[in-house]
């Protein structure tokens, strides 16, 4: 058995969404005499490997304590996306050319190295990556997924500085499906193409949050 950790590292050079566009801030506090360390983190949660939950583009939408840990952790797969170039909008075909057989409750993972490649260098992560097409976000919610992750910044209005609430049109296709909308994963291209694995996307159970950090990892045989 082998664990693969799939979540980004954050710190203080980490920044949030353009919309935001604020760093992560981290105090480091100490007591003497001897050595006793405690950190202060203040950050968006939407910063680094995270989670979204309905609540984050409607008013009576889900919030952290809602979701049980079984929607965001299961079996899952990837559709293999590495070969597009940054800034691709990604389509249905796209999808249809990349994807295995995608099972009712799956999790589903869309591969497009970004991350790999870009994290931490802000705001390119943001501006440059891949998003998602809303047709394309049509045909993953379609396919009955409970989970669904990208490697990328996939709203493609969210890389502006000013967008409306009804531009975050992805985040409500997927999040109204049902499913569970993840982002910023990384190091997907370790998990195999050909075969299902056990994915767990555990996420802090932040009272009232809208969406919440997470550690990604998948389990091989």
């Amino acid at each position: 058995m082998r664990i693969v950790d799939l979540t980004v590292a954050i710190g203080s050079d980490t920044y949030s969404p353009p919309s935001v566009n604020q760093p992560i801030g981290i105090t480091q506090h100490f007591k003497e005499p001897g050595f006793w360390m405690v950190t202060e983190i203040q950050m968006m949660l939407h910063a680094g490997s995270h989670v979204d939950f309905t609540k984050h583009y409607r008013e009576d939408g889900e919030v952290a304590g809602d979701i049980l840990l079984d929607r965001t952790c299961g079996e899952a797969v990837i559709i293999d996306l590495s070969h597009i170039e940054p800034e691709h909008d990604i389509t249905p075909a796209d999808l249809e050319a990349a994807a295995p057989e995608i099972r009712q409750g799956d999790v589903v993972l869309v591969r497009t190295g970004w991350t790999d490649i870009a994290w931490g260098e802000f705001p390119r992560y943001y501006l440059g990556s891949p998003s998602c097409s809303p047709e394309a976000a049509h045909w993953l919610a379609d396919t009955g997924a409970k989970a669904i992750g990208f490697d990328c910044f996939p709203e493609a209005s969210a890389k502006k500085q000013n967008y409306l609430p009804y531009e975050f049109v992805v985040h409500e296709i997927i999040g109204d499906s049902g499913a569970i909308l993840m982002q910023s994963l990384t190091n997907l291209a370790v998990l195999p193409v050909d075969e299902r694995f056990q994915f767990f996307g555990a996420f802090l159970n932040v009272k009232g949050a809208e969406g919440s950090p997470a550690r990604f990892f998948a389990v091989l045989d």
